[in-house]
């Protein structure tokens, strides 16, 4: 494998970490910014009542995208060792 080979590589993957990752930061940021208005609405401002929901959040969303991003790195991982072989 040449060093333009393996730079590829190496471009594909943090482009695919992104794209993995997007979708869960994506959904932390806006469920973090409405629990944070709903506290500052109430006046409530227990660090828990922050933290336990976007844990949930995070974990259902995670959850419903395994499959997703599962087949992603599966993907990655194939063409990786199909191009490393030649």
């Amino acid at each position: 494998m040449t060093s333009d080979g393996a730079l590829a590589l190496i471009s594909e993957l943090l482009r695919l970490t992104m794209v993995i990752s997007l979708p869960l930061m994506a959904v932390i940021l806006v469920s973090g910014v409405l629990i944070s208005i709903i506290q500052v609405v109430t006046q409530v401002q227990d660090p828990s009542i922050a933290f336990v929901p976007k844990l949930l959040i995070f974990g259902v969303v995670l959850a419903l995208l395994a499959p997703w991003m599962l087949g992603k790195l599966t993907s990655y991982g194939i063409a990786m060792f199909a191009r490393i072989a030649h």
